[in-house]
């Protein structure tokens, strides 16, 4: 039996940075997830797309992120479980909870906080009658390696964030880029609109709009698409690659059976306090959890985590005062058991 403080379900960016904020509490976390290395899904399915909205970070790449913050919260010494699926949660008499996985790993503490993301997920694919015939031969869901698109000719469909920023990045990258999208109007960030408006003007990127793949031709590989605009001819595009980007269809998978409220395919919190659910001690952080006004920001899991973790701790510690200390006052514990404090200028200057 592993037993800890705080049982974290999913080791993405928001289960990670969970782990620093408890561990500014002195608290312990174990972390759970059924991929083989931590991540989450910046590590798995796009380890090289760049994030732009990370504080202090104008650009990083998802896999550097899971790094940095790997670096961040391993001076409080996380456990891992990994390739391996939470399954159960239990509620003992003591009011903890035991969570098996389907390895019958058991876990126990007295807080579960769930940051499993968007759980098990598929990518949504286009409706397309030949498309699993090019699969894996020139047709990608996710880009995990923008090398491998070097000099190439590619075509990318949708009209999220994605879609815009592979076609920003790879602008750099390949022959050609191709983005078609079924309207004009783009879902994704006003920035990310205007820079591949700006790309498209300098000839960097082929915006066809508004229009959509419906068809794949090839002999044995995606050789060419074709292309339908409203009140117009199909017509080719040779292309080496199609890759339609229009999200993922997310699942909660064991954790829907947990009796927990769900809304709109999520874990259902109180954000007007502490991100717990409808089972006390059980919280939900992160892209996973649903409440008014929900944004699926990694940003907004980092905010999320902090403020569950000083719920947590007047759980863990009911007789115990907590005085919120700034880092830059109180210092953080060192990975060899030092403290590293703050410069003597920076605590005069506040004290």
């Amino acid at each position: 039996m592993i037993t800890t403080d705080i049982i974290i379900i999913g080791a993405g960016p928001t289960g990670l940075f969970t782990v620093f904020e408890a561990g500014l509490l002195k608290l312990k976390c174990h972390l759970i997830d059924a991929l083989p290395q931590p991540g989450g899904q910046c590590s798995e399915l796009y380890p090289k797309k760049p994030i732009y909205d990370i504080p202090a970070y104008p650009e990083i790449l998802a896999g550097d992120l899971t790094d940095k913050l790997m670096e961040q919260c391993k001076q409080f010494e996380p456990g891992f479980t990994l390739g391996e699926r939470a399954d159960f949660v239990e509620k003992q008499e003591d009011g903890s909870f035991i969570v098996t996985t389907n390895k019958g790993t058991k876990h126990k503490a007295p807080v579960v906080a769930i940051a499993s993301g968007l759980g098990s997920f598929e990518p949504r694919k286009p409706l397309l009658a030949n498309l699993a015939d090019y699969e894996n031969k020139g047709v990608e869901y996710m880009i995990k390696e923008p090398e491998m698109y070097r000099n190439k000719d590619i075509v990318i469909a949708g009209g999220g964030d994605s879609a815009l920023d592979w076609s920003i990045f790879l602008s750099d990258v390949a022959s050609s880029v191709t983005l078609i999208h079924r309207r004009n109007e783009f879902r994704g960030h006003l920035d990310s609109v205007e820079k591949v408006q700006e790309l498209k003007n300098l000839g960097k990127i082929n915006l066809i709009t508004p229009a959509e793949v419906t068809n794949i031709f090839g002999d044995g590989k995606v050789e060419a698409i074709e292309v339908t605009k409203k009140d117009e001819e199909p017509f080719k595009i040779s292309t080496d690659h199609f890759i339609p980007l229009f999200g993922l269809s997310p699942k909660l998978g064991p954790i829907a059976n947990w009796g927990l409220e769900i809304e709109k395919n999520a874990v259902k919190v109180n954000n007007a306090l502490d991100y717990q659910t409808n089972i006390p001690g059980i919280f939900a952080i992160g892209d996973g959890n649903y409440y008014p006004g929900k944004l699926k920001l990694i940003l907004c899991g980092f905010h999320e985590a902090t403020l569950m973790c000083q719920a947590a701790y007047k759980i863990i510690n009911p007789n115990k005062k907590y005085v919120l200390k700034y880092t830059t006052v109180a210092g953080v514990d060192g990975f060899d058991g030092t403290r590293k404090e703050a410069p003597k200028a920076v605590v005069k200057a506040i004290e």
